[in-house]
């Protein structure tokens, strides 16, 4: 029975200003190792790497740029800003790499940057000609080395920027021969060409650029969330209509084209005609959800490389959910998240690639720079991997019909 007369609620009193001390318990895990994890390898990784054209990039920025102020205790700072630092100073090429004036020399570098400022084939939003620029400046950010991958591209490669190829933009004929006359320049002279778009109906030219130095078979990975291969758009050639053109050429048959993360309610029922005439081979989202990164990028591989020499990888910013890339031409949501797209385009890179393009960055609808940011990011994942997987220069052995441009005569 209950006693009434008793206290019910008792309070319980503390020495003010203390607080009991929670219960914690540590779990504890014999088998593991931090020596095991990816970070420490990383760490140790780095140790391996070497130093030499850092320092030389030190000793050249003090001849250009004039040794440092008396005051300073960092006796490597120049004067004038020269090389990578500051990363918010300095002329922007593509991550601070040796501007190539003389487009001659290309051939002494492993890779070069090719900027192609052209939006004349864009149907919604336009702006991608100043997509090059865009992405040189916010490439600054970037140092040349990759903790993840354990890869300091400095060291390890050569990179140079050759500049903009002169577009015309009223004439979108006229740009495509001036395009690929710049790419098979650049890839006629052993450098793996790098190029940054400018709307997509640049990849027809691109890989026109690289057929020509070769009489061997291309096969094209093409990340898009739009498919790209209509004969035509509003009369013209436009940019959504590359893979067409380009699947014509002798060396670059259609079923070799593989196309990764097509999908949505931009995709034109044309386009889709024509991929099934050709027997094109398209993995939408829900095929990349459903096997997965590693097994898709299997299977683009192995489609991509069948009976061909050499693959050359097409990478469309709005291939990534456009949350993340605001800063796009033709914006479409259910896309990559970004982790997702430079897994796989590493995957696809790692077998050796003998061109890169990134297209249709738009930096006057993107917001802080991330969509430009990320397209920095593919091109240099891709330069990583090609360095770290032993197939940089890997691209040299296709080009067996090398173009010849002649250079104007010299200035006094």
């Amino acid at each position: 029975m209950r006693d009434f007369f008793a206290p019910q609620n008792v309070r319980r009193h503390r020495v003010a200003g203390t607080l009991p001390a929670p219960a914690t318990t540590r779990h504890h895990h014999p088998n593991f190792d931090k020596l095991q994890l990816r970070g420490w390898k990383s760490a140790e990784k780095e140790a391996l790497l070497p130093s030499a054209a850092w320092e030389k990039e030190k000793q050249w920025a003090l001849r250009m740029g004039l040794t440092g102020s008396d005051c300073l205790t960092d006796k490597s700072i120049p004067t004038f800003a020269r090389g990578e630092l500051p990363h918010y100073a300095g002329i922007n090429t593509f991550l601070k790499a040796p501007y190539i004036e003389d487009v001659t020399k290309v051939g002494a570098y492993d890779a070069a940057v090719i900027g192609i400022p052209f939006d004349g084939g864009t149907t919604y939003h336009p702006g991608t000609r100043f997509g090059p620029q865009g992405v040189r400046k916010i490439s600054a950010l970037y140092t040349p080395y990759n903790y993840e991958m354990g890869v300091d591209l400095r060291e390890q490669m050569t990179l140079c920027d050759v500049g903009d190829v002169f577009t015309i933009p009223a004439n979108i004929e006229k740009t495509f021969d001036q395009i690929t006359r710049a790419v098979s320049h650049v890839a006629s002279s052993g450098a793996l060409p790098i190029m940054i778009g400018g709307d997509h109906s640049i990849g027809f030219p691109c890989v026109r650029g690289i057929a020509q130095c070769t009489s061997k078979r291309i096969g094209i990975v093409h990340f898009d969330r739009h498919i790209d291969i209509q004969e035509k758009d509003l009369d013209e050639r436009m940019h959504t209509t590359p893979w067409f053109h380009a699947t014509d050429l002798v060396n670059v048959p259609a079923v070799n084209l593989v196309q990764v993360g097509i999908g949505g309610w931009q995709v034109p029922r044309e386009g889709v005609e024509v991929a099934r005439n050709r027997n094109t081979n398209i993995f939408t989202m829900r095929d990349v959800e459903e096997l997965g990164l590693a097994e898709t990028a299997a299977r683009a591989l192995e489609l991509a490389w069948k009976d061909a020499d050499a693959v050359y990888i097409s990478f469309d910013i709005d291939s990534v959910d456009c949350g993340f890339v605001p800063g796009t031409g033709w914006p479409e949501p259910g896309g990559f998240l970004p982790r997702e797209a430079l897994e796989l385009v590493s995957l696809v890179a790692a077998e050796g690639i003998c061109g890169l393009e990134v297209v249709e960055v738009s930096p006057p609808y993107d917001c802080s720079d991330i969509t430009a940011l990320l397209a920095t990011r593919v091109i240099v994942d891709v330069l990583g991997t090609l360095v770290s997987h032993g197939k940089m220069g890997s691209h040299r052995g296709i080009i067996d019909k090398p173009v010849t441009i002649p250079a104007g005569p010299d200035v006094e």
